[in-house]
């Protein structure tokens, strides 16, 4: 049986994967397929494919396509969800900031550098019109549970987290959501190392195929707002809110949306360079 690694957040986003994994499709196909949780994020799971912790990842598409152009021998092989992440701006619960203009040139909590945090952090500053040479700066918190910890403490004074993912923080009064922010574009991707595309396409595509035949039917699983809702601990009426607004994906990113992607990357400063389609994606 061949063992496969794969990362992701642990969050709603992925519950596919967990459903999959528990029925033991993969286990069916002679794939021992591995899950490993990243509460780090994207930076995190950039650094578990590089050093070969991990063969999948289920990642930010900003994330992957800046680390892929800085090195990483890896490549976008599918969409995952189609929508737009909706990132909110989250202050202490005790702070005296109440708007997102507030926040110009105070420090903003990420959970590393090159993080959906980290780069979610510009796309704020671009659409409220800061400078982002003086009206930017960072505190690496590593996890949501540190940004809890250093918004508290004053360590920073705001952090960018999918909402629904910090929605309880902001019910029981540790954060308050001031600000949505939506990315530009899809929000997620399943990336993969090189090598492993290589010398594994088959067992690749039967975990797509296997994969992409939960997230078709996904939103029509008995009671899944409920099992989001338990699993989660989210409230009902909040997971039902993001189910109505989330739709996956069983396709390619386009090339239209990668060079957007990378047109504004490249207009923050981001990365350095835009580069061709073929080198950040791979058809299967």
């Amino acid at each position: 049986m061949k063992k496969v690694n794969i990362g992701g957040v642990p969050e709603h986003f992925n519950l596919a994967w967990y459903l999959t994994l528990k029925n033991g499709e993969y286990k069916e196909k002679g794939i021992n397929l591995r899950w490993h949780d990243y509460p780090g994020g994207t930076g995190a799971m950039c650094q578990g494919l590089r050093n070969q912790d991990i063969d999948i990842a289920v990642i930010l598409t900003e994330g992957i396509i800046k680390d892929i152009i800085a090195g990483n021998p890896s490549k976008i092989v599918q969409t995952f969800v189609q929508t737009p992440l909706v990132w909110g701006v989250h202050v202490a619960h005790h702070s005296t900031y109440q708007t997102n203009n507030d926040l110009k040139g105070t420090k903003a909590a990420i959970s590393r550098y090159g993080s959906g945090s980290h780069l979610m952090a510009y796309i704020n500053a671009q659409n409220n019109g800061w400078d982002m040479d003086k009206d930017l700066d960072f505190e690496v918190i590593k996890t949501l549970e540190g940004a809890v910890e250093g918004l508290t403490n004053n360590q920073a004074d705001y952090f960018l987290w999918e909402k629904y993912t910090t929605k309880p923080l902001v019910d029981e009064g540790v954060f308050r959501r001031i600000d949505d922010c939506p990315s530009p574009w899809p929000c997620f991707v399943i990336a993969v190392r090189e090598d492993f595309i290589k010398n594994h396409y088959e067992e690749l595509q039967t975990i797509l195929e296997i994969i992409n035949a939960t997230t078709t039917e996904f939103k029509y699983i008995p009671s899944i707002d409920r099992m989001i809702a338990n699993r989660y601990k989210q409230q009902l009426e909040d997971v039902q809110d993001w189910l109505t607004i989330t739709e996956w994906s069983q396709e390619l990113i386009d090339e239209p949306t990668i060079m957007n992607v990378q047109k504004q990357l490249k207009a923050l400063d981001i990365i350095p360079k835009i580069i061709d389609y073929s080198e950040l994606t791979f058809k299967l």
